[in-house]
């Protein structure tokens, strides 16, 4: 097992598909692995064999995973952001993240097939919101709330209005 580095890690619940979502969320992000797994032995509670906790890392951020059974569920009150640098990494991120099973929701918002809310973020929209003018902050602002997944073109229309 590596060594703690980092003196807090998100910790994330899964009823049994801890090792299935670290390995999707590694596939998604450079400078991402898993670094350990540790399964359930004879004595449970989960299937022996079966993975009860898994860490990774995604973009150099640990993570841990477990498989501690349905007790507990995911809830919008806790999202991972992701600032992305392009249209292409928003568009590539929001359709592997919504594949099999996940939901699209409003103003970049969504959940993983696992029910893991993210938050796909292009950094030009923060830095349009940056603006002293007001008014360009508006438009971006109302542009946004219309999306699903963000579009940069259209945040950067509103942004130029006159």
């Amino acid at each position: 097992m590596a060594a703690i580095e980092q003196k807090i890690t998100p910790f994330l619940w899964f009823n049994t598909e801890a090792e299935e979502a670290a390995n999707l969320y590694v596939s998604l992000f450079k400078d991402s692995k898993i670094l350990s797994v540790s399964r359930y032995g004879d004595a449970g509670p989960g299937p022996k064999g079966s993975a009860m906790v898994v860490e990774f890392q995604l973009a150099g951020q640990r993570f841990q995973a477990l498989n501690g059974g349905p007790i507990f569920k995911f809830t919008e009150a806790l999202s991972l952001m992701v600032h992305c640098d392009s249209q292409e990494e928003v568009d590539t991120l929001w359709s592997k993240l919504t594949a099999n099973g996940g939901q699209e929701s409003q103003c970049g918002w969504l959940k993983d097939r696992y029910g893991l809310s993210w938050q796909i973020v292009p950094k030009r929209f923060m830095e349009l919101m940056q603006d002293k003018d007001p008014k360009r902050t508006q438009r971006v602002m109302q542009a946004m709330l219309t999306m699903k997944k963000f579009d940069i073109a259209r945040l950067e229309q509103a942004y130029a209005q006159a």
